[in-house]
């Protein structure tokens, strides 16, 4: 059993490098058979459908983002820090390219052509993300360790689209240092004493 899990992880972890590359409709199961080394059918034995592969790659990515959030958390108790903590994961995955993009932003840009089950999983991300968010936000208010202009939920939204942004401003110049510079100011700004 040990044997098909590791297949089923690498035609993910596969699949997710693909998607980051060219997106949802980048890449097809022949593209995963020559990267994996198996045949098609193999893939489709794990995952039936397109839509199923893609749409339990998001369902994991949003399970390892919520545990690696939880343990954030349990060694950082500073909202501001996580924040900073959290801008500072990207940016080292930017930079050493082991996770040049978020995979639920890059499928986010393709919301109407996704399958339902997909677009489903992608929009239950954004939904975790602004509510962890929102609740660090509220909790540096509450500690006099953030200043908001907004609400904590607007300024969530804003911090998360923000981060997308300097996502693609990396991408976009290729040049890894832009998303420091992009975010950089925003942690400025929350930090900033009124």
């Amino acid at each position: 059993m040990g044997n098909a899990s590791s297949t089923a992880d690498d035609i993910l972890a596969c699949a997710r490098s693909l998607i980051v590359a060219g997106g949802y409709n980048g890449f097809s199961y022949a593209d995963i058979a020559n990267v994996v080394g198996i045949r098609k059918p193999s893939i489709h034995h794990h995952f039936p459908s397109k839509a199923d592969l893609v749409r339990t790659l998001v369902s994991r990515y949003r399970e390892e983002a919520e545990a690696g959030l939880a343990q954030l958390e349990g060694h950082v108790s500073d909202p501001a820090e996580q924040l900073r903590a959290y801008l500072g994961f990207w940016e080292r995955c930017i930079t050493d390219a082991s996770l040049s993009f978020c995979v639920c932003a890059l499928l986010a840009s393709e919301l109407p052509m996704l399958p339902e089950a997909v677009a489903f999983e992608v929009k239950a991300h954004f939904r975790f993300l602004s509510a962890w968010l929102t609740s660090v936000l509220e909790r540096g208010v509450q500690q006099g360790r953030l200043h908001l202009t907004s609400a904590p939920s607007v300024e969530a939204e804003a911090f998360m689209a923000t981060v997308h942004g300097a996502m693609l401003s990396a991408r976009a110049y290729g040049d890894p240092k832009m998303f420091a510079i992009v975010t950089a100011p925003l942690l400025d700004r929350l930090s900033a004493r009124p």
